[in-house]
């Protein structure tokens, strides 16, 4: 199964350090990563940086679309009542199928703030329990989004360069 996964950590550089984890899991045989993109918010930053961290399938030139839109376009949307009401309602309508929802965009765009940091992540068949374990050592949260077979195919479609 596919899955779309949000780990947030307490300190900006937090994600950059699970990357280590993540590729100790990958050999562990716990997650085939699609691809991921780590988001690095040190607190005195007005905006986030996107770190796209190609994974080498073939499908990766697209992705870059994916990251762009959740990682750029999501914390450049004003944090305004309705201007942030609009701006995630144009987010989610790019998302839209891909069983990554205006709620998820919410929830990232409320919890990732100055001083954190997240990796995303698009996996297929992983253990996201054993996994979580290693995360959760550097007091990570996870938001997920299980995809069903209509969405997997869709985030492929729109972002994997099929």
């Amino acid at each position: 199964m596919t899955t779309f996964t949000v780990w947030k950590f307490d300190d900006p550089e937090g994600a950059v350090h699970a990357e280590s984890v993540l590729k100790d899991a990958v050999r562990d045989g716990l997650v085939t990563i699609v691809d991921h993109a780590v988001i690095t918010w040190p607190a005195d930053a007005e905006s986030p940086t996107l770190h796209h961290k190609h994974d080498g399938n073939k499908r990766g030139a697209g992705w870059g679309a994916l990251w762009g839109v959740l990682g750029g376009a999501l914390f450049a949307v004003p944090v305004v009542g309705a201007v942030l009401g609009a701006g995630l309602g144009a987010l989610a309508k790019s998302t839209e199928g891909t069983g990554i929802t205006k709620g998820d965009l919410e929830r990232i765009r409320t919890e990732v703030t100055p001083g954190t940091s997240a990796l995303f992540m698009v996996t297929e068949n992983a253990d996201l329990d054993r996994l979580g374990e290693r995360f959760r050592a550097r007091d990570a949260r996870l938001i997920t989004t299980n995809l069903t077979p209509a969405e997997r195919e869709t985030l492929l479609e729109t972002f994997g360069g099929a």
